[in-house]
């Protein structure tokens, strides 16, 4: 079966418009560090949202962050609004900067080699692949965010999922201070 032309360049151009990288917040951002996002107490709400199905699965989630010299630890607790809870803990630790942009390495327990972390001044961008696991089986998906700072004050995370190098998601995660 041959697809007319005009099914493939619609195709093509569908395609082309899904992002895989989460778009940078509107406006004059407030200044951000990994620090400033994660070193602390934090509580936040948030949802991983299905593109194709718009299936949706909630969450809210406890963060402690403790940063010792040049490595910042984070535990996540996590509660699914399916009764599923576990907590995964992220280890970053400062490398040297580059073009004016503050650089991390991060591992988390599921993650599939290093998470880069960029500080570029009103954003932070963080790049990683993790292996989620799910009715006995693994699936390995890939994780572009930016954090910055909401008018409010809230540190939000928006997140671009994808698998196979196609995006199949997004998530947004909230964070507030708790101490």
């Amino acid at each position: 079966m041959r697809l007319p032309r005009r099914s493939f360049v619609f195709g093509s151009l569908a395609l082309a418009g899904c992002a895989r990288v989460p778009a940078s917040p509107e406006g004059p951002g407030t200044p951000i560090t990994l620090e400033d996002a994660f070193a602390g107490r934090a509580r936040g709400v948030g949802v991983f949202r299905v593109t194709l199905t718009g299936a949706e699965r909630r969450f809210r989630a406890d963060l402690d962050g403790r940063l010792e010299g040049d490595r910042l630890t984070v535990v996540e607790d996590f509660f699914y609004d399916d009764g599923e809870e576990n907590t995964l803990t992220w280890v970053f630790d400062r490398a040297a900067a580059t073009n004016g942009e503050r650089r991390w390495t991060g591992r988390r327990d599921d993650t599939v080699g290093l998470a880069e972390v960029r500080e570029t001044g009103s954003e932070i961008r963080l790049s990683y692949v993790a292996d989620f696991e799910s009715g006995g089986a693994v699936t390995r998906l890939g994780f572009e965010d930016v954090i910055y700072f909401g008018a409010d004050g809230r540190v939000i995370n928006d997140a671009i999922v994808t698998r196979w190098g196609l995006p199949v998601g997004t998530v947004r995660f909230e964070l507030v201070r708790v101490d």
